[in-house]
């Protein structure tokens, strides 16, 4: 009587079989359905960015009586455009800057208009003024611990209250969270501690978008320089 062990043993033993190739048609479905993707969803996300911002700008037409309202769209853009040219006509010239003073300080007689009307407002000032020193320089800071190394940029220069209360020359840098980069972490980094990376600021923050799929371009943006003391 033959022993059963035996013909488990021997398929056991046997080599695996050999993977089946998958058919022509699924390999070039699949390639293109991705190139598809690669084409469509670009485009869908510029298309609903692009939907939001003229929704926003059509917000414009509220300030114009119904009976009055052209019946075309885009109105709104320009309406839009030109409420945000006048507005910088009538601040650029000494009249018109006295009225818009003089209308900020009853915006922050308001407790809670004060509190986010001042913030926005600084924020707008440091990201459009022509000086303005927002996102200095793009740099490596590491964080979330030893080894690791994430992207950040400069923010401005040491701050003298925090170098007074520390002793210590702590650079700021804003550690945006991706995609949405609008989020994120601001800290007081020892200038030792960090490199700089030789990249202008709009590479740095589209690669914190694309999820790190858009490298910054050309040999220079691999470099990194140590922070200078």
């Amino acid at each position: 009587m033959t022993d059963p062990v035996e013909p488990l043993e021997a398929l056991a033993d046997a080599p695996p079989p050999a993977p089946v190739p998958p058919p022509l048609l699924r390999v070039m479905l699949r390639q293109w359905f991705f190139a598809g993707l690669l084409i469509w969803v670009p485009l869908a996300a510029t298309l609903l960015v692009i939907r939001f911002l003229v929704s926003l700008l059509d917000t414009s037409l509220l300030l114009v009586p119904d009976s009055l309202r052209p019946d075309f769209p885009g109105f709104g853009v320009i309406l839009s455009v030109s409420l945000v040219l006048g507005t910088g006509a009538l601040a650029a010239n000494f009249l018109g800057s006295r009225m818009l003073n003089w209308a900020e300080e009853l915006l922050f007689r308001i407790p809670l208009v004060r509190t986010l009307y001042g913030g926005v407002k600084k924020l707008a000032e440091t990201l459009f003024s022509r000086d303005s020193t927002a996102f200095k320089r793009v740099v490596l800071i590491e964080w979330p611990r030893p080894g690791l190394w994430t992207i950040g940029f400069q923010t401005g220069d040491p701050i003298q209250v925090v170098r007074d209360a520390t002793g210590l020359e702590l650079v700021p840098v804003f550690v945006p969270t991706t995609p949405n980069p609008t989020g994120g972490f601001i800290m007081q980094v020892p200038a030792d501690q960090l490199r700089f990376l030789d990249i202008p600021v709009e590479e740095g923050m589209r690669y914190i978008i694309s999820l790190g799929v858009v490298a910054p371009g050309g040999s220079a943006s691999t470099t990194a320089t140590a922070a200078p003391r």
